[in-house]
């Protein structure tokens, strides 16, 4: 793994180091400024022609759909899952051409129109709870949110844990001059954290349970947070979506995606079993404490407030100077929406 640096990231300078280097490669960087291209117009292909091929990075889409045994069922060919999972890395598989969709927190989206590549978002889901914990080094006294004051906190700007460690920050009432900012991807967080190059990360399970396992016994915690992810969308490249056969695809998949997310809440004993103990490798108890852990899917029917979400968020990373303006509302492809919660029982289409 790359060793993380600690420097502090410089506001915009540090945009443009995030598109350099990603898990595939060094490609060039585009301009910034936002979606750059007309959304695809037209109603939807509903027709996938046979042959048609696309390559998505979810792996908890993969392993739901193994579980329940729907796989075999999608109407297209899925030559690879790459388990592409971070922000930055998602933006690289896109530009390369190795991605054709990919499953994010709402950050990524507004990460790649502030460097001028073009995606849109094509389906919604809500977290209502927060998801993510902060978790310390080995041997910090750090308690509490309060405690992070002069601290060095790992950040990814192009990712939702950097959204939720600014909006700590503004819960606190502090300037995001009152920490030290450390430049990092998610991938390196632990790396960062074993080493104690950083004193806080942002984590999610089950890396979360398997740092705290290693590492607890020498002083490292975890702390909870406020701040609430909201957001995880679907999305995928215009060139992708401009293509008849890919965007019926695409079309085709929301429903299993979203299929696949109810069918783990209501079977939650082979889900802990097919994903956590086999694919994770976590205790059969840890997995059942992080699956307890985390809200009912809740996939709203109307967009509204994902767009409104969205629009606060891209305000809070250009008031900081991190990304230049976004025009929130091009990023999203709204031919698609209302089909994931169209897939699913009413239940699952109100929040928790």
């Amino acid at each position: 793994m790359t060793q993380p640096s600690t420097s502090a990231p410089r506001r915009r300078s540090f945009l443009a180091g995030l598109v350099g280097v990603g898990a595939l490669g060094v490609v060039g960087c585009a301009p910034a400024g936002g979606a750059s291209g007309p959304a695809p117009a037209g109603p939807l292909p509903t027709a996938v022609p046979p042959g048609t091929r696309l390559t998505i990075s979810i792996r908890t889409t993969l392993k739901q759909l193994e579980a329940s045994g729907e796989l075999a069922k999608l109407p297209f060919e899925v030559p690879e899952w790459p388990n592409v999972t971070a922000g930055p890395d998602v933006i690289q598989a896109f530009r390369a051409g190795s991605v054709d969709l990919a499953a994010n927190a709402g950050i990524p989206p507004l990460q790649a129109a502030a460097m001028g590549f073009d995606a849109r978002i094509v389906a919604v889901a809500h977290r209502e709870t927060p998801t993510y914990q902060f978790a310390t080094a080995p041997g910090t006294d750090i308690a509490s949110v309060r405690d992070f004051k002069g601290k060095r906190i790992a950040f990814s700007q192009g990712q939702a844990q950097g959204v939720l460690v600014l909006r700590t920050i503004k819960e606190l009432g502090w300037s995001n001059d009152d920490v030290e900012l450390v430049a990092l991807t998610s991938p390196q967080f632990l790396t960062a954290l074993q080493s104690r190059q950083v004193d806080v990360a942002v984590l999610a399970e089950p890396s979360t349970t398997k740092y705290i396992g290693q590492y607890g016994k020498d002083g490292a915690r975890v702390v909870d947070m406020n701040a609430v992810d909201l957001l995880t969308v679907l999305w995928a490249p215009v060139s992708v979506l401009q293509d008849p056969a890919k965007a019926a695809a695409v079309r085709a998949f929301i429903p299993f995606w979203a299929q696949g997310q109810v069918w783990a809440w209501e079977h939650p004993e082979r889900w802990i079993d097919h994903y956590y103990v086999k694919d994770q490798n976590v205790t059969a108890a840890d997995g059942d404490r992080i699956v307890k852990s985390h809200p009912r899917p809740y996939f709203p029917e109307s967009w509204d407030r994902a767009v409104e979400w969205e629009r606060e968020t891209a305000e809070l990373l250009a008031r900081g100077g991190f990304t230049p303006p976004v025009e929130v509302a091009d990023l999203f492809d709204r031919r698609f929406e209302g089909l994931a919660a169209q897939s699913v029982p009413a239940t699952y289409r109100s929040r928790p």
